[in-house]
């Protein structure tokens, strides 16, 4: 066994290892520092948008409560007292009056209304998906990490003893299959952000 395992005692083997484990460990951390800095970009963003949306939803609704009051003024008084009646229309909103012109209230109305409301809660919930998306990254480039780091750390003390250790052979080799895992988890499992 030690024969068939022999080259991975092999200084230039080791050296490599250290040389490709230590890089790519400083790749996969680099890259989780940078999704982890993108999901803080976009929760903040999809937070900004959710509340920006609120805020107009809360004015629609502040807009609509208008509205129907002065729809409601105006129908009681349309036929008895038309000047009563043309105060209360000259306040209708354009929404209302767009809605009212096209015969389509109060399903036009309500789609102007609330269309910018409609429009930051979109943006919110897609901020919020990327965000999560660079989460799971971010989760998985930790874990590349750590494999990278233990496998790095195998090879190291693997590289300290003696030429004719057994130990020297099992560390290396569990040094590769932790590069091997790692390497298969970055190219693989390790998610692609869709924007």
């Amino acid at each position: 066994m030690k024969k068939f395992f022999g080259f991975l005692g092999n200084e230039i083997v080791l050296g490599t290892m250290i040389a490709l484990l230590s890089v790519f460990t400083a790749v996969a951390s680099y890259q989780g520092a940078m999704a982890d800095s993108e999901q803080n970009k976009y929760e903040i963003l999809g937070m900004k948008e959710l509340n920006d949306g609120n805020v107009f939803y809360l004015e629609a609704n502040q807009n609509w409560l208008q509205d129907d009051n002065n729809y409601d003024n105006w129908y009681i008084n349309v036929d008895t007292n038309p000047e009563v009646a043309a105060y209360y229309e000259g306040n209708f909103s354009e929404a209302l009056v767009a809605a009212l012109e096209a015969d389509q209230y109060p399903d036009l109305y309500i789609e102007a209304l609330y269309a910018d409301a409609i429009a930051y809660f979109d943006s919110s919930e897609y901020n919020f998906n990327l965000a999560g998306q660079y989460d799971e990254r971010g989760d998985q480039l930790q874990l590349v990490m750590l494999i990278m780091a233990l496998g790095l750390a195998l090879s190291a003390w693997a590289s300290l003893l003696g030429p004719e250790s057994n130990m020297r052979l099992a560390f290396s080799l569990f040094g590769i299959i932790a590069f091997i895992a790692a390497l298969y988890i970055y190219l693989v499992q390790v998610p692609v952000v869709v924007l």
